[in-house]
């Protein structure tokens, strides 16, 4: 702690600028850094507003989760506003320090990953067996419900039929969108003012849901810009993996029950 500065002593800021530490000469692999770990920052945001929103739904009280999954939103954008910074750099300014990355990801990110699987994309292919050893907090949240469990879990106790076999479904296991699911919400939906509290629930969930595809599409675009068909930075086919990534919705059947309204 320089000093006694009260505000550098509290948030820990001197600790924080030190963590820079650049492999080249140039410029634009700081600013690369500090966006990076920006991003970094926003996913736990993001992760502590779904994980309290979570609580909040497991408790009974829907009107607190939604405020909770109101402030991830706000978080989210600013998320996406990220790759404006990202998208500053042209590609031989990127292509300078590039190699210096190495295997290097930002989809290795394990505060990412976190926060995808809290949300509902239990997809474990796409964390290292290595990772699960390094930061424990992966495997825990797999023996916990996700978020959209615990969404399904709360429509039950209103009274609408949510299969059982979902409310108590192994939470390690991907999530598979359900048919029946799907009709629980048309019966929200087609009736807002019967379901207010669950209507606005599931309005706030696909805005988390939008806001996060919004994410993963500029990404795709930042990458097409610097990168275009190259190989990914972590060994991934790059910009048609991201394609392929892009096309997973959170939370499905408030997306595919739009069809039959």
């Amino acid at each position: 702690m320089r000093g006694t500065n009260p505000y550098v002593g509290y948030a820990r800021m001197d600790a924080l600028h030190a963590l820079q530490e650049p492999r080249t000469d140039s410029p634009f692999e700081m600013s690369f850094i500090l966006i990076s770990q920006v991003k970094e920052l926003l996913f736990r945001m993001v992760h502590l507003e779904v994980d309290e929103a979570r609580s909040r739904l497991r408790e009974d009280r829907p009107e607190a989760a939604r405020r909770a999954l109101a402030r991830a939103v706000r978080s989210q954008r600013v998320l996406i506003g990220c790759w404006e910074s990202m998208n500053a750099l042209t590609v031989d300014e990127f292509l300078v320090f590039r190699d210096v990355l190495g295997e290097a990801s930002g989809t290795q990110s394990f505060m990412y990953r976190l926060l995808e699987f809290t949300l509902g994309n239990r997809n474990t292919a796409m964390v290292r067996s290595s990772d699960f050893d390094a930061f424990p907090e992966l495997r825990a949240e797999l023996d916990r419900p996700s978020l959209y469990d615990e969404v399904l879990r709360f429509l039950a106790r209103t009274g609408l039929p949510v299969p059982e076999q979902l409310t108590t479904r192994d939470p390690s296991t991907p999530y598979e969108p359900s048919d029946e699911v799907e009709k629980v919400w048309l019966t929200v939906h087609r009736d807002p003012e019967a379901h207010r509290v669950l209507y606005d629930l599931a309005e706030q969930l696909l805005e988390v849901a939008y806001q996060f595809s919004h994410w993963r599409a500029a990404h795709l675009l930042v990458v097409e810009r610097m990168l275009g068909g190259k190989r990914g930075s972590g060994g991934s086919d790059g910009a048609a993996w991201l394609r392929t990534v892009n096309e997973h919705r959170f939370f499905p059947e408030l997306w595919t029950m739009r069809s039959a309204l």
